[in-house]
């Protein structure tokens, strides 16, 4: 029988466990999850860490009565906050012309990780964006070719050490005491994305509750990554000030936003509330939002200003903060000048944007773990294709 694995994704509002199998054409099947809402992070730091303890704990505790298996092991996905991303190029000489090994490959890794003694961050994955042989060609899969020489674009992705340090305790304490990390934003990437969509560039907004991660992809590693602390819950921090009303009342009203729609100044967006229906002035709460979201764009645009991208680099939304705002990824589109798609999974049953990061966690796992956990960390089985 395939063999099941466990990974948490810790998002900006709640903790996500899902426990998984590969299915029938390598679809993912969930046998267990749970999730638990909490008070989320932003610039790097949990808003109260004690909330993060008892929500990992409850989100375990339903994934594994969902599964009806006990978790021994778990991978953690760690959210782009708290990662960041070095790419360097590196050469690895072969000494005479030869066919590359896997060996190489993972010779030309370690030549580039300079990362062992950096006491703020650890290596948690490194993926090639790109190779070259001694003949200048550039390609993704070098194994089996001829060459004496071989050069790789490397992309390593570390982690806070105060953040794994963190959460090893919280895992601890929740009875865990196996796991590997791996990087949210990475395994998002090689999730969503085909290899040609790829290897021409992919840009990912991954819009959540509190902070937005912008992603910009190549080969099978990502170029640059940015956080912003800009989401959907903004949005309805922002409705809650202008119009004078409670947070959660302020909540349930950003889900009845469209933004594809023009409306006049007697539209109203009308809300059952404690029992009574309250109307808003349409316009009004589309301002709000549409404020909120050019916030967004405006960072967006100087955060990719840095990047260089080529005309063929694609554009994709994903996350729960907006997506499931009508007219919400039209809107971006029209303020960025790009055409925005949105990114989900291609099985049906969970295409849905707010489950991307949770599935791309499941997915890259399955792809890379053994039936036990391994000596070696997990980037180390985490490269090439």
């Amino acid at each position: 029988m395939t063999h099941e694995v466990a990974i948490m994704d810790i998002g900006s509002s709640k903790i996500t466990v899902l426990v998984g199998r590969r299915g029938v054409n390598n679809t993912v099947c969930i046998t267990g999850s749970g999730e638990y809402g909490y008070d989320g992070y932003e610039d790097g730091e949990f808003y109260k860490p004690d909330g993060l303890f008892n929500a990992v704990g409850q989100a375990i505790k339903k994934a594994a009565e969902s599964a009806h298996a006990e978790i021994g092991h778990i991978y953690v996905g760690v959210p782009g906050q708290f990662t960041v991303t070095q790419c360097k190029e590196v050469s690895l000489s072969l000494a005479k012309k030869r066919k590359i090994t896997d060996k190489d490959i993972n010779d030309l890794f370690d030549l580039g990780n300079t990362f062992e003694d950096n006491e703020d961050y650890t290596l948690i994955n490194c993926q090639p964006v790109y190779y070259t042989l001694g003949d200048n060609r550039k390609l993704i899969q070098p194994v089996g070719l001829s060459s004496a020489m071989l050069t790789g674009f490397v992309s390593y992705i570390l982690a806070e050490k105060k953040f794994t340090k963190l959460i090893g305790e919280v895992l601890d304490a929740s009875g865990i005491g196996s796991y590997e990390f791996v990087s949210s934003i990475l395994a998002e990437s090689l999730y969503l994305f085909d290899e040609d969509v790829r290897d021409r560039y992919a840009v990912l907004f991954d819009v959540g509750y509190i902070v937005t991660d912008i992603v910009v992809a190549r080969g099978d590693g990502i170029l640059r990554q940015f956080s912003i602390p800009l989401g959907g819950g903004h949005i309805s921090r922002d409705l809650r000030d202008d119009l004078s009303i409670r947070f959660k009342l302020a909540d349930k009203l950003k889900r009845k936003i469209t933004l594809n729609l023009e409306f006049t100044d007697t539209d109203t967006y009308d809300i059952n509330y404690n029992g009574r229906t309250m109307s808003f002035p349409a316009k009004q709460v589309n301002d709000v939002a549409t404020v909120t979201l050019n916030k967004l764009v405006r960072t967006a645009q100087k955060c990719l200003m840095s990047c260089d991208l080529p005309a063929s680099a694609t554009y994709y939304l994903t996350g729960g903060g907006i997506s499931y705002i009508p007219g919400a990824r039209e809107y971006l589109s029209a303020r960025l000048d790009r055409h925005i798609e949105t990114a989900t999974s291609r099985q049906p049953q969970y295409k849905k944007p707010e489950m991307s990061s949770s599935l791309a966690l499941l997915d890259t796992v399955l792809d890379n773990a053994e039936v036990k956990p391994a000596k070696k960390s997990f980037f180390d089985r985490l490269f090439g294709r």
